[in-house]
């Protein structure tokens, strides 16, 4: 059976409005953040997005300001981007938008211009949603702030229950006949595209914003913004050591620098008693300043309980780019009289280098001569050296 293919999509960037309370010199959209327009930053990520139609909604006499602005994010597909004026309202200028989509569309995402900085990632989230039959969805983020109800003259009448309040962002996503009937339907001007489509009686339901998804409506808000996109020093590169060592006695086959070793009594521990993976683990926490293994694999993490060295580095890898950095290389010395590495040292660096996702491992094994619990075969121990690079 040929698959059904995914329903086409659009999206709708409105960058009609007069930015007043920005007053930036020039309608909102067309204001620099840096050396770029808040429209070009915005169109980053709309276009970065899943493959869509995009329609710019802008005001009048703004068509070829927004043309450049199209083609120096995207090039060649620029030139398919679709440019309309936009109206008084925000729904006229959504009005707009619709009436200039491709006949076969039938998912519409409807963008504020304003919301320069929303990642791609809350584009995905929407989308993933449209396309698992929700028939409107927008991105949200709970309200932190406490919020107190007040009369006109600013007394305080009461408090409001925060928990069940959300702050909405923009992509709101749509099927094309549930906002184009909703849009037709209007007797009302809404404050957002969502409002209108709960006002014709359906339901909406919310994903995951971001915090960086602000509309940037006010001077603050846009020293925000600049402050954000504001190039950044490069941070140099940061080196950590780890060790780890685990005794012989626990139940199964030993595992060792992300290889099972068949035949030779395991190591104990929490997880499987890799030693050289848990040290290569700390050693790269403590290079990105992130702590140290019981920090993120203590007891209390059950689901690392019996683990092997792919999930625990996998897993660093992932702590580390969270916080903008990457592997460089890792350096491991093995302590132990057994297992013998020699035969398998080049089959260990590539594992462990799986695990961390091509980054180059090097592995080196020694014995003790006979002194301290490794020369008496009581245990393993392991010492890594590792280099983390900014991102």
């Amino acid at each position: 059976m040929i698959p059904s293919p995914s329903p086409r999509l659009a999206v709708i960037v409105v960058a009609a409005g007069s930015g007043t309370r920005l007053q930036g010199g020039a309608p909102k959209a067309f204001v620099p953040l840096d050396g770029d327009s808040i429209l070009r930053h915005s169109l980053r990520g709309v276009l970065a997005a899943p493959q869509a139609q995009v329609v710019l909604v802008v005001p009048e006499g703004f068509r070829d300001a927004a043309r450049a602005d199209a083609q120096a994010v995207s090039g060649d597909r620029g030139d398919a981007v679709r440019i309309v004026v936009g109206g008084r309202t925000r729904q006229e200028s959504v009005a707009a938008g619709l009436s200039a989509l491709d006949a076969d569309i039938e998912l519409v995402l409807v963008h504020d211009a304003a919301r320069a900085l929303t990642p791609v990632s809350v584009f995905e989230r929407v989308i993933d949603a449209l396309r698992g039959g929700a028939p409107a969805v927008i991105p949200a983020v709970p309200v932190v702030d406490t919020i107190k109800r007040v009369d006109e003259n600013g007394v305080i009448l009461a408090a409001v229950d925060r928990s069940e309040l959300a702050a909405a962002q923009t992509p709101q996503g749509f099927r094309r006949d549930v906002l184009e009937a909703a849009v037709a339907a209007a007797d009302a001007d809404h404050t957002d595209d969502a409002a209108l489509v709960a006002a014709a009686g359906h339901h909406v339901m919310t994903v995951a914003g971001h915090a960086d998804s602000f509309k940037i409506t006010t001077a603050p808000d846009l020293e925000r913004a600049r402050g954000l996109v504001a190039p950044r020093p490069l941070a140099a590169p940061r080196i950590g050591i780890g060790t780890d060592v685990h005794g012989f006695g626990g139940e199964g086959t030993l595992w060792l620098a992300g290889l099972e070793w068949h035949g030779e009594q395991a190591l104990s521990g929490h997880s499987d008693g890799d030693a050289v993976a848990h040290a290569i683990v700390d050693a790269l926490l403590s290079a990105a300043g992130l702590g140290d293994i019981g920090t993120h694999f203590g007891t209390d993490r059950p689901e690392f309980s019996g683990a092997h060295a792919e999930a625990f580095l996998s897993h660093t890898v992932g702590l580390i780019e969270a916080a903008g950095w990457r592997v460089g290389n890792v350096s491991v010395q093995v302590q132990a009289n057994r297992p013998r590495f020699a035969a398998r040292r080049v089959e260990a660096e590539q594992a462990l280098s799986r695990a961390l996702r091509g980054a180059p491992v090097s592995v080196s094994a020694t014995t003790t001569d006979g002194l301290g619990f490794t020369g008496r075969t009581e245990g393993v121990a392991a010492f890594a050296i590792a280099l983390v690079l900014p991102r």
